[in-house]
């Protein structure tokens, strides 16, 4: 009949066939996006210091101490800590009073200057980490490193002369913390593979914690630390230990597992560059710099660069134990 018309079913419903589901994302692709994702919201973190109106030393020890108690309500981090022996956990806790002054250093520096400069400044840590990673590894010291060190001198030449006088003290303190992170990332290499990321995570930055408690008496404005900050300093203290320290932590520790170490090396890398981009849009900071600064940084990521380039065969991974506790997640290769 003419109204009784009926639907034909496709031809590959007749043939019994079911749709064909949609294609996945690729690991390796899809620990890219993880991997870029993270670097962006590290990215955030000096954005963050400028922000948070409390003085560096309070904002590090709120932000080490956040961070820790997150870490020991998690079960994995306890037996962690129960089946690492005692000289190695002090071997740790060495390594996190280095990391806890390279923090106090990192976000001294923006306070100083601007998110911007401390940021160029975390990017000499490559520069430094050429020279002191051998000595600290006992290997050969490799020629092609010394050509990074002589290309980011005029780089960091241009940076010094890019910034208003007032703001060279942050540049040194911001030169000091690139050495700190130097230092601490070479030694946490040589231990890397005798205990589980968080838990050496946990221990380090507790350490630094209980440092800086001890320290604070003994520095002006003695009780800053311990005030309990505002509204405003508390929300974004959060957003800095949970979604600039924890989230990206862990969701490295994943894509590390499908990269290589150069393509991790080149996009961690793009840390500063993330950061001086948000520094811009964010906080309008290319009014207080000119030209020359950004042409320093500009020499200084190539050189960064180059890193990777220059070690393509022989890289080893990034090591998790260091995603953690730097600022500058793309020193440690």
């Amino acid at each position: 009949m003419a109204g009784d018309r009926r639907v034909r079913p496709s031809r590959q419903l007749e043939c019994g066939s079911r749709p064909q589901p949609m294609p996945r994302m690729q690991p390796v692709s899809k620990a890219r996006l993880q991997i870029h994702f993270c670097v962006l919201l590290w990215g955030f973190t000096p954005i963050l210091g400028k922000l948070i109106t409390l003085p560096a030393l309070p904002l590090v020890w709120w932000r080490m101490l956040l961070v820790v108690v997150a870490l020991l309500l998690m079960p994995k981090v306890w037996r962690g800590l129960f089946a690492m022996p005692a000289r190695l956990r002090w071997a740790y806790a060495g390594i996190g009073v280095l990391v806890s002054l390279h923090w106090l250093s990192f976000y001294a520096a923006i306070k100083l200057s601007n998110a911007s400069v401390g940021t160029t400044c975390m990017a000499l840590g490559a520069v430094f980490l050429a020279f002191i990673e051998p000595w600290i590894a006992r290997r050969r010291f490799d020629p092609r490193e010394l050509m990074i060190g002589i290309a980011v001198v005029p780089g960091v030449a241009m940076v010094v002369g890019g910034v208003p006088h007032g703001m060279r003290l942050g540049i040194a303190v911001g030169v000091l913390s690139a050495l700190l992170v130097a230092l601490f990332s070479s030694l946490n290499k040589r231990l890397v593979e005798h205990g589980d990321p968080l838990t050496v995570t946990c221990i380090e930055l507790g350490t630094g914690t209980a440092l800086l408690t001890v320290l604070a008496p003994l520095l002006p404005h003695s009780g800053a630390a311990f005030v309990l900050p505002n509204t405003h300093d508390t929300l974004l203290l959060l957003a800095l230990s949970f979604g600039c320290t924890l989230l990206p932590f862990t969701l490295a520790l994943v894509a590390l597992r499908h990269l290589s170490a150069f393509v991790t090396q080149m996009v961690t890398n793009l840390e500063p560059v993330y950061a001086i981009v948000l520094a811009v849009v964010l906080l309008n900071e290319q009014r207080q710099l000119d030209g020359w600064f950004y042409a320093g940084v500009a020499v200084i990521l190539a050189a960064v660069f180059m890193h990777p380039l220059l070690h393509r065969r022989d890289q080893q991974p990034i090591q998790p134990e260091s995603l953690g506790t730097t600022e500058s997640h793309g020193m440690v290769d």
